[in-house]
């Protein structure tokens, strides 16, 4: 089974045979289907179907000669309806099938971000018409964990959070320098991570870790698409999947200044979600590709 299925409220659904019969349930009554034709043999197809607002399971197969669809692999979505990023994209196939992952260097989070393309599809019509020059302008991010925690928020005042929005906008400001080879950027970015290492040392002797650091976003396991995320809830929404009535939250979190909704099945999250709290745990990153037309200028 795909691990991150009962993230949409399929948890009871383990075995094989089970999974194969909720499968052909779900193809036989799809929200939306689209084809696209590779060459003159190959057409790929996908499925999606919806079990609760903006959430569902995609299915992806091939057509055979009689017309008749062929499914070959599955995954769970959660579909961000919030721009993310607008930062360069770079997208590249996996080698075992015919899906995608996608790079953006993502300043705000520190670190190269990699994600699963939702809608490759897309992707893939707009690389076969070659006479169409296109551009990822933007990508919506979203997340589907598995297991979770809520974290009481850290008591700020208003200066002090305009202090930490100041010093993250001058910290952005050194990275974008230092990747244009500025030095004294990398210096100061060095000298600024040393401080803060030696103030984290000093605070963890006495204080509590989760009172010291507010958020966190970084890779884990050897899933390149995977994080262990700590971010503030800025809103939350309660859905129950139409099959099987499971309770879904929908929590859009703020993570190192990043905002994405990530869902979770309720009996997977430890605590009562709300507005202004943390959220801790691990999540599988997708994304949907936003596109832009390019021009092609014509010279005479």
């Amino acid at each position: 089974m795909h691990k991150y299925l009962r993230t949409v409220g399929f948890s009871m659904y383990r075995k094989k045979k089970d999974i194969k019969s909720l499968m052909d349930l779900l193809e036989k009554q799809p929200t939306f289907t689209r084809c696209v034709q590779l060459d003159e043999e190959t057409n790929i197809c996908e499925m999606q179907t919806e079990v609760a607002p903006g959430i569902g399971i995609i299915l992806v197969g091939e057509l055979n000669e009689e017309g008749n669809f062929e499914r070959e692999f599955y995954f769970p979505y959660l579909i961000g309806d919030q721009e993310g990023t607008k930062a360069e994209c770079t997208i590249q196939r996996h080698a075992e099938k015919e899906t995608y992952g996608g790079m953006v260097d993502e300043t705000c989070v520190g670190i190269s971000l990699i994600f699963y393309v939702q809608n490759f599809l897309d992707y893939r019509e707009k690389k076969i018409r070659k006479n169409e020059a296109f551009r990822i302008c933007s990508v919506n991010f979203s997340g589907l964990s598995t297991s979770g925690k809520i974290l009481l928020p850290i008591k700020k005042t208003l200066k002090q959070i305009q202090m930490a929005q100041v010093a993250a906008k001058d910290r952005i400001r050194l990275i974008e320098a230092a990747k244009k080879g500025d030095e004294d950027a990398m210096e100061s970015l060095t000298i600024e991570d040393i401080d803060l290492y030696s103030k984290i040392s000093r605070r963890a002797m006495k204080e509590d870790l989760y009172s010291i650091v507010d958020s966190c976003f970084m890779p884990s396991g050897i899933e390149c698409d995977q994080y262990s995320i700590i971010g503030e809830i800025k809103k939350i929404k309660i859905v129950k999947n139409i099959y099987t009535k499971e309770v879904i939250y929908v929590m859009q979190l703020e993570s190192n200044d990043l905002i994405f909704p990530v869902c979770i099945n309720s009996k997977d999250l430890l605590g009562e979600p709300e507005v202004g709290r943390r959220f801790k745990g691990q999540i599988w990153m997708q994304g949907i590709l936003n596109f832009e037309e390019i021009s092609k200028v014509s010279f005479t």
